[in-house]
C-alpha cells in the first residue's frame, strides 16, 4: 500500500520530494541524495520525467531503484512522448515493478529542451490519461480490452493555483478529480493569499492538495520564474529577500522562505510537495522552519 494514500487518508499532513534523473547512466548521486536528505524526512519522492523536455535517463527506472532502496517513489508519466499504447504499457509496467503512486501531467513541449526537432506526441492530454490509468485499474484497456491482472494505482495530478484568469483551472482541475485524481500537487507558489483564493474556488472538489514549493537559489532565479514560467509569481518581497542574502548565506535563506510559505499554507491544504532542484540538503531547514520536523 501507498504511504502517501494512507497519510492522506488519514487526514496527516503529508510531505513529499522530487529528484531528477540524471543525463547519463550515473544514477548513484541522485539516488545517494535521496537516501540521505529525503529518507525518513518525506513520504514519497517524485522523479521527474524529461522535465523542462530534456533528455534524461526515465523517470520508472530511478522510481524502481527508489523502491529497492526502500524509499516509495511517485512515478511521473507524461502525454508527450508516447501514444497511448506505450502510456498504458508504462502504466502497467510501473505496477509490476510494484510501483502505486502515478503523477499523470501533459509535460513541456519539446520546443523547450535540448531537442526541439522531436516530434511532440500528446495523444492524450492529462484528463485522458488519468481516465487511462482508471480504465487499466478497472480491468480494461482503452479500447475496451480485458487485462490478465489489473493494477492498483495512487493517481495524481498538477494545478497551478497563480494562474491567471484561475477559472480555467479550478475547471481543468474539476475534470481531472471526475476522470479518477486522487491527489493534486501544485507548481510553485510564493503567495499565500493567492493560494487561498484557489483553494476556496476549489473547495467543491473533494480531493488533497499538496502546495508545491520550488526552492528559489537566487534573485535571478526569482525573475527568471515571473518573466518565463506561466502560473508562477514571486512576490517581491520574497526576491528581495533573496538579493539581500549573501551568497554564503542563500541556501539558508532558501530554506527559510520555503519554510515560511509552508506554515502559512499548512492550514488552507494537505500536505506540501519540494521541489529542491539539487539542493536536497535543504530539506530538514525547510522542515524545521516549517515545523514540520
Amino acid at each position: 500500500m501507498s504511504q502517501l494514500r494512507d497519510a492522506l487518508a488519514a487526514g496527516r499532513f503529508a510531505v513529499t520530494g522530487e529528484i531528477g534523473p540524471p543525463k547519463g547512466t550515473h544514477v548513484e548521486p541522485a539516488l545517494e541524495e535521496a537516501e540521505r536528505h529525503l529518507r525518513g524526512r518525506v513520504l514519497a519522492v517524485n522523479v521527474t520525467e524529461l522535465q523542462t523536455a530534456v533528455m534524461r535517463t526515465g523517470s520508472l527506472a530511478m522510481c524502481r531503484l527508489l523502491l529497492e532502496r526502500g524509499i516509495e517513489p511517485v512515478y511521473q508519466v507524461v502525454c508527450r512522448d508516447r501514444n497511448r499504447l506505450a502510456l498504458q504499457s508504462d502504466l502497467l509496467s510501473a505496477a509490476v515493478l510494484g510501483i502505486e503512486n502515478v503523477l499523470l501531467i501533459t509535460g513541456d513541449h519539446v520546443l523547450m529542451g535540448d531537442h526541439p526537432q522531436a516530434k511532440p506526441v500528446f495523444d492524450l492530454d492529462s484528463v485522458h490519461l488519468i481516465q487511462a490509468a482508471a480504465a487499466l485499474e478497472a480491468g480494461h484497456d482503452l479500447a475496451g480490452n480485458d487485462l490478465d491482472g489489473a493494477p492498483t494505482f495512487f493517481k495524481g495530478c498538477v494545478a497551478a493555483p497563480g494562474s491567471e484568469p484561475m477559472e480555467p483551472q479550478v475547471l481543468k482541475l474539476r475534470k481531472k478529480v471526475e476522470a479518477g485524481a486522487q491527489f493534486v500537487q501544485t507548481q510553485a507558489v510564493y503567495d499565500p493569499e493567492r493560494f487561498e483564493a484557489f483553494v476556496e474556488a476549489a473547495a467543491g472538489i473533494d480531493v488533497p492538495i499538496l502546495v508545491g514549493i520550488v526552492v528559489l537559489k537566487s534573485a535571478g532565479m526569482a525573475r527568471y520564474m515571473n518573466e518565463k514560467v506561466p502560473g508562477v509569481q514571486v512576490p517581491d518581497a520574497i526576491t528581495q529577500r533573496m538579493a539581500d542574502a549573501p551568497k554564503e548565506d542563500r541556501k539558508k535563506v532558501a530554506a527559510e522562505i520555503a519554510g515560511d510559505l509552508i506554515r502559512a499554507m499548512r492550514p488552507m491544504c494537505q500536505g506540501a510537495h519540494l521541489m529542491t532542484l539539487g539542493w536536497d540538503d535543504v530539506v530538514p531547514d525547510i522542515l524545521a522552519r516549517a515545523e514540520l520536523a
